[in-house]
């Protein structure tokens, strides 16, 4: 089966990518001071052996981010995709999971920053809904800095059959909503766990909402209205962190 590819760019973006034995990296393009940071950071392991490497000027590599205004510091690859994980199969393998889901949250740069918050805070996986996940973004790959080489992210095509599948096999759906009943560091964090977080605007979908099993809010200076969901999931990802530690 072909996979279509596209191009990351930054540094931790495509050094991770690099080194995933599971995703396929089919060209890099470096300018000669990218070359060098490479082997100096990894003075014991070429990384670059298997993969055909084209050097470019740094104005060169200003095309592939003109269009979203990124930094590339050096860096651009083009992979394929990784093999998709299938959900069903990796409930059945695991207990104690702590999922987080994405209810309309479309904005990539937010996406990549609550990747990263993910993998940094051990979340078992990403719950996103496959027509709203940006798996292209140059954007989303740059946020997340490497980090979604390492994340389970499960692309779904319904969130609310998803969140009721996942309820008949006993997990808890938390749903993050300013007017929640309790504040998340309230509950115990027991069992199987589903952080269900609304989009970046209008926050969760009503009919969503309804398979949620408690609405629960993050406690912050009342002058403020919000925090930006990128914050509220790191804030909450760290908390759930700590919670396990202190139970391990």
């Amino acid at each position: 089966m072909n996979k279509s590819s596209f191009f990351i760019v930054g540094q931790h973006a495509v050094l991770e990518a690099i080194k995933n034995p599971k995703r396929k990296v089919l060209r890099v393009f470096l300018t000669e001071e990218s070359k060098k940071n490479i082997h100096r950071n990894s003075p014991n392991r070429n990384l670059l052996s298997e993969i055909k490497v084209y050097f470019k000027t740094k104005k060169e590599l200003d095309k592939y981010t003109t269009k979203e205004n990124l930094l590339h510091q050096g860096y651009v690859a083009e992979i394929e995709h990784l093999e998709k994980p299938i959900l069903k199969d990796f409930i059945k393998e695991k207990n104690n999971i702590t999922f987080v889901c994405l209810d309309g949250v479309t904005d990539p740069r937010n996406i990549g920053a609550i990747i990263r918050s993910a993998v940094s805070f051990n979340i078992d996986g990403l719950i996103v809904k496959d027509r709203h996940f940006p798996d292209e973004s140059k954007l989303m790959y740059k946020a997340a800095s490497g980090s979604i080489e390492y994340l389970n992210i499960f692309e779904v095509s319904n969130i609310n059959s998803t969140l009721k599948n996942l309820k008949d096999k006993n997990f808890w759906v938390y749903g993050f909503d300013s007017k929640g009943n309790k504040d998340f560091t309230e509950i115990e964090w027991k069992g199987n766990n589903i952080l269900l977080f609304g989009s970046e605007g209008s926050g969760l979908h009503l009919h969503t909402s309804k398979y949620a099993d408690f609405l629960v809010r993050i406690g912050i200076n009342t002058k403020i209205e919000s925090l930006n969901i990128s914050n509220s999931a790191a804030i909450t990802f760290h908390h759930l962190s700590y919670i396990k530690k202190r139970v391990d």
